[in-house]
């Protein structure tokens, strides 16, 4: 199974989580497998119920995304690593890239390849009656 966490991405995230242990029952799953399931599901946007299985129940990582959502969990990791910003990667895209305001008016010139395509030229010139 491929993992999107790398261990300097989890080593930054895991301190932001609540702990695996502490509740009352059965062994908890590891909270890095749980974030892979919560990851997967949320990049394929595929029903819970089609988690792999190699992510554990599919239930188990519902209800502890569940969980988190409801705590605030999410939020604080949010917050926290808002100011953690890893300028590697930055992706723009047409909403976030303005052009100048005298852009958008220009005449546009027909490509040479337009004109040979429209075939024979027209006498264009306005004349008068």
């Amino acid at each position: 199974m491929r993992k999107h966490l790398t261990n300097g991405m989890w080593d930054k995230l895991a301190p932001l989580l609540p702990p695996e242990r502490g509740r009352q029952g059965p062994v908890a799953k590891e909270n890095r497998l749980m974030v892979e399931g919560m990851l997967w599901k949320m990049r394929t946007s595929s029903p819970w119920r089609d988690l792999p299985e190699d992510f554990g129940p599919w239930n188990s990582v519902y209800t502890r995304f569940s969980r988190w959502c409801k705590s605030g969990v999410w939020r604080e990791v949010l917050s926290a690593l808002q100011g953690q910003v890893d300028w590697e990667w930055l992706f723009l895209d047409s909403t976030a890239v303005r052009a100048h305001q005298h852009a958008h008016g220009a005449k546009k010139k027909p490509s040479p390849k337009a004109k040979l395509l429209a075939g024979p030229a027209v006498d264009q010139r306005r004349r008068s009656t």
